[in-house]
């Protein structure tokens, strides 16, 4: 018969720390795995709203544009499989070829104007003399602007009753068409686009020209070299690689623009739509009760195709001037 005071074996509660044969006390093999599976959940339910909203409008999206391709679909009608009609027809399609031509001039007329004169900019606005934060701020205010309202400036501005008109009239040249005449039309939208880009890129380029050493500067200096000199052989090799970098954006940005084209030739695409873009095509074609979903979808798969391939160049050719 066992006494009361004598000690009875008990079973240790789950996760209950135990002796070893060291006195030290060990916590059950059972509770280990907890701790490593929790670290491992943690991180992806941070990163689930961005995945989330990434997934529902930009993944999602961009599926549905590359199946939609493939299919006759339109607003109200569910499509059928065409397999590559879409493209076929593009081919034969004449505002394709307008709009496929008018992106590619935009891109030659704008890329090399928002690579060199935001460089130029920020050279100027670089240096510290008073009053040059209010400088930065006006060259930084259309990037910030409403387009609509950048446009709507700009379509009073160039308009053969507004005020560049006005004064052209005043001086003896007469009425000029900008937005009557295709070409004088088109130049008149990559301005704007020009105009809006030289205070986002010359923030970019400032920050480039922040880490560039003014040793490299004093010693051309010393050797003789002038402000152009200096321009080519310090400044340019030292930024090359953010010239790249504007680059490749603004030509994406040029061959996908919209708001511009849009606004100043009107949503026909200017006289007898010969200023559309493709852009404006995609969205002349995909939109209203009887939009052409499958051939805008078509459209915009190319659109994508060319601005990769665009980049892709870009990449290329700095690739082979480094070797």
């Amino acid at each position: 018969m066992k006494s009361s005071g004598s000690s009875t074996l008990t079973r240790p509660a789950s996760g209950s720390a135990t002796a070893g044969a060291d006195g030290h006390p060990r916590r059950r093999k059972g509770r280990k795995g907890r701790i490593p599976r929790q670290l491992a959940v943690s991180p992806w339910l941070f990163a689930a709203p961005g995945l989330g909203i990434v997934g529902t409008f930009i993944l999602y999206p961009f599926i549905s544009t590359v199946i939609n391709a493939f299919t006759d679909k339109r607003t109200l009608i569910d499509g059928q499989y065409v397999g590559l009609a879409n493209f076929r027809e593009l081919l034969h399609d004449d505002m394709f070829w307008i709009g496929l031509r008018n992106s590619s001039l935009y891109v030659l007329g704008v890329v090399p104007a928002l690579v060199v004169l935001p460089l130029l900019l920020a050279m100027l606005v670089q240096k510290h003399i008073p009053g040059i934060g209010f400088f930065r701020s006006a060259f930084y205010t259309p990037v910030v602007a409403s387009i609509v309202v950048v446009g709507l400036i700009w379509v009073w501005l160039l308009d053969e009753r507004g005020l560049v008109n006005a004064v052209l009239e005043a001086v003896g040249v007469g009425k000029v068409g900008f937005l009557s005449d295709q070409w004088l039309l088109l130049l008149s939208a990559m301005a704007v686009t020009v105009w809006r880009g030289l205070g986002y890129y010359m923030i970019i380029y400032l920050a480039a020209l922040a880490s560039v050493p003014r040793e490299l500067h004093e010693a051309a200096a010393v050797d003789g070299a002038g402000a152009f000199r200096r321009f080519l052989t310090v400044t340019v090799p030292a930024v090359r690689s953010t010239m790249v970098l504007v680059g490749a954006l603004s030509s994406v940005t040029a061959f996908k623009v919209f708001s511009e084209v849009y606004l100043m030739a009107g949503p026909n695409g200017g006289p007898a739509g010969e200023d559309t873009t493709l852009v404006m095509l995609v969205q002349r074609t995909g939109t209203g009760l009887t939009g052409r979903i499958g051939y805008a979808s078509a459209l915009s798969v190319v659109v994508f195709v060319v601005t990769v391939g665009l980049m892709l160049l870009v990449l290329r050719a700095d690739r082979k001037e480094e070797q």
